[in-house]
C-alpha cells in the first residue's frame, strides 16, 4: 500500500467518524454518545476510531476546529473590505451565509456543546480580529478599553448567534446582520467614539 493510499484512507475514516458524530448529535446529547455508537453508525471498526482520536471529546474538538478554520478563512477573505468600508457587514454576512449553509451541523454543535468550547473559540476569534478593526475604525490606543469592548462584543455576538439557533433561525439573516451591526456600532460609539 502506498503512503498516498494510506493518507486517502485516513482522510476518509476521519470524515466518516465526524459524519457519524454529527448524525448522532442530531439524535442525542453528546454526553450520551459513545465510540461504539459512532463506529456502529458508520460501520467502522473501533480500532479505526482509536487510530485517529483518543476519545469522543477529541473527535468533537476536531469537528469544531474544522468549522472554526472555515470561519477564519471567511473572515480573512473579507477583513480588508470591512476595514475599507468601516463596517462589520462584509465579514459578518459571509459568516452568516456559512452558518445557514451548514445549519444542521452548527445547530447540533451549539446545542450539544456542554463544555462551551465552540462558543469560547468564537469569542476568541472575535477578539483576535476585533483589535485590528477597532484600531482601523476608531484610531484609539487604549488597550484596556479595547479589551473590555471586545469582551462585551464577543459575548454579545456569540449570544446573538446562539439565540438565533435556539429560536430556529426564523429571524431573516439580513435582519440579524442589521441588528448585530447596530449593536456593535452603538456600543463602539458609546465606549470608544
Amino acid at each position: 500500500m502506498t503512503e498516498q493510499t494510506g493518507d486517502r484512507r485516513s482522510r476518509r475514516s476521519r470524515k466518516l467518524l465526524k459524519q457519524g458524530l454529527l448524525e448522532l448529535l442530531r439524535e442525542k446529547r453528546f454526553a450520551n454518545i459513545s465510540v461504539r455508537d459512532i463506529t456502529e453508525r458508520m460501520d467502522l471498526n473501533r480500532g479505526t476510531f482509536y487510530l485517529h482520536y483518543p476519545d469522543t471529546t477529541a473527535l468533537m474538538r476536531s469537528v469544531e476546529e474544522d468549522i472554526l478554520g472555515e470561519v477564519r478563512q471567511l473572515v480573512d477573505a473579507h477583513l480588508q473590505e470591512s476595514v475599507e468600508n468601516g463596517t462589520l457587514r462584509p465579514v459578518f454576512e459571509p459568516v452568516l451565509e456559512y452558518v445557514v449553509a451548514n445549519r444542521e451541523t452548527c445547530a447540533a454543535l451549539f446545542d450539544n456543546n456542554s463544555s462551551s468550547y465552540l462558543l469560547e473559540q468564537m469569542q476568541k476569534l472575535i477578539g483576535d480580529y476585533g483589535t485590528d478593526l477597532l484600531q482601523a475604525f476608531y484610531h484609539t490606543e487604549d488597550p484596556e478599553r479595547y479589551a473590555y469592548f471586545l469582551s462585551f462584543i464577543s459575548y454579545g455576538l456569540a449570544g446573538l448567534m446562539k439565540e438565533w439557533f435556539d429560536r430556529g433561525m426564523v429571524l431573516p439573516k439580513e435582519t440579524l446582520a442589521d441588528t448585530a451591526e447596530h449593536l456593535v456600532t452603538s456600543a463602539a460609539q458609546a465606549m470608544l467614539g
